[in-house]
């Protein structure tokens, strides 16, 4: 009887001391990210988002443009940082003021306008910039641009300078969300290669 006790306290000390190590088996945020980074899974939009809404993993959702109910209930699902890709002219067009609702709600908001124009251009810096976004959240964050194609190319290129996932990897999943570079055939570089600062020679061959 003893025995038996004292080999189920064991189990039993063995199995709490797994449950942390499982809980945490995968994190992409924060300055530690651990675990391989797992494929995109596509969301029902419930009308709070533009276009495409995609999780990753635990703790990244990417997006096209949340209505505020679209934010709000990403902070209640414990999102703490609002990584906002679009320009100064296009928030204009939306009906409420993102950056004062983000911080309304006690999240962080980061704003790094992408157009790919000289304003606002497509660059390593803007890259740099969603790195440490990443690797300060404190939680959950979100991505997000209009439709979620600059979203889709900027996580691209992060999976591939930062967390060195190959390069058909990290344009596959991009794709599963909204990288569209199959429709780029015009000989301009992309906003990944801008990103980046280098070409890709396998963008554009999202369908093949």
């Amino acid at each position: 009887m003893l025995r038996n006790s004292a080999i189920a306290l064991t189990a039993l000390t063995v199995f709490a001391a797994a449950i942390p190590a499982i809980s945490h088996a995968q994190r992409l945020t924060g300055p530690h990210p651990t675990g391989s980074v797992p494929a995109p899974v596509a969301l029902d939009l419930h009308g709070q988002f533009q276009d495409k809404l995609a999780k990753v993993g635990d703790d990244v959702f990417i997006s096209g443009q949340p209505t505020a109910t679209g934010l709000r209930e990403l902070h209640s699902q414990g999102v703490t940082t609002v990584v906002n890709l679009r320009s100064p002219e296009e928030m204009a067009r939306i009906p409420f003021d993102e950056a004062a609702l983000v911080k309304s709600l006690g999240m962080k908001y980061v704003y790094i306008p992408v157009r790919g124009n000289a304003e606002f251009p497509y660059s390593p810096d803007a890259l740099k910039s969603f790195a440490a976004a990443m690797a300060d959240a404190k939680g959950k964050l979100l991505l997000h641009c209009t439709v979620a194609w600059r979203a889709s190319h900027m996580w691209a290129a992060y999976l591939i300078q930062y967390r060195n996932v190959p390069v058909a990897t990290a344009l596959a999943q991009a794709r599963s969300i909204n990288l569209m570079d199959d429709m780029r055939s015009d000989g301009n570089r992309q906003p990944a290669e801008l990103f980046l600062g280098r070409s890709i020679p396998e963008l554009g061959r999202g369908k093949q």
